[in-house]
């Protein structure tokens, strides 16, 4: 939930992991994440492209990925890898719902 607030790629759930959870394979961690999914407090997208009003560029969520496809993406330990290259763009984001800001807050 808490990297979902803070709109950040998928590996960076793993610095708000409890120790046990560290070293867990995508496979595990999918199983922590998509009940969260299932309760409509979050949702994962790619992040995709942004162009602020200036001109300049940036990221943003973009549609929610299909719940069947989840514990496929989830389960790939590529998935919770930071890129090589650095590039945000294409990789999985948490996003909270509408349900999910009412019991972050």
């Amino acid at each position: 939930m808490l990297n979902a607030f803070e709109i950040d790629i998928l590996p960076g759930v793993r610095g708000d992991l409890e120790k046990s959870y560290e070293n867990a394979s995508g496979a595990e961690l999918a199983d922590v994440l998509l009940p969260l999914v299932d309760r409509g407090w979050i949702v994962v997208c790619r992040v995709i492209p942004w162009t602020a009003p200036d001109g300049s560029g940036g990221f943003q969520p973009g549609r929610p990925i299909a719940r069947s496809e989840l514990p496929v993406l989830l389960a790939d330990d590529g998935n919770w890898e930071h890129p090589d290259d650095g590039e945000w763009i294409g990789c999985l984001t948490l996003v909270l719902t509408a349900r999910g800001r009412e019991i972050a807050w």
